[in-house]
């Protein structure tokens, strides 16, 4: 009879150790996806500037009432010198999708467009989504 109560206590103490190493699981889940700064509008301009942290995505929307005649050109530029740092897409087409950047620092965006309706949203990643993009094959 102490054999069968001795090992019921220990069976019962392993399931509460082990529900009890569960609980960081549900209790400190990762970081999730923040925006950081959204930008909208019709014309050509160079955004204020903005800090990210590595990784970090640009989600983009673009449209136009002219198709035949729309253009847009993003560029990735420092805050502090001015310089550019790169082209990040160039189109003549009405469109979405995302960028992935692993690079951090202050940065603006210089928004090149001709009769194109465009959104913008930079937010930050933990590493464990930045994992999760995968590059589109052209």
């Amino acid at each position: 009879m102490k054999k069968i109560i001795s090992n019921y206590f220990f069976r019962s103490l392993k399931r509460i150790i082990f529900a009890f190493s569960l609980l960081p699981f549900f209790f400190f889940e990762s970081k999730a996806e923040e925006l950081i700064r959204e930008f909208s509008g019709k014309r050509s301009i160079t955004t204020s500037e903005f800090e990210v942290r590595a990784p970090w995505i640009l989600d983009w929307r673009i449209n136009s009432n002219y198709r035949e005649t729309m253009g847009l050109e993003i560029s990735l530029v420092d805050a502090k010198t001015g310089f550019l740092i790169g082209r990040i897409f160039k189109t003549k087409y009405a469109g979405n999708g995302v960028k992935l950047f692993n690079d951090s620092g202050r940065y603006r965006l210089r928004i090149s467009s001709t009769l194109t309706d465009w959104n913008f949203k930079i937010s930050q990643l933990s590493k464990a989504e930045a994992e999760l993009y995968s590059p589109k094959i052209r």
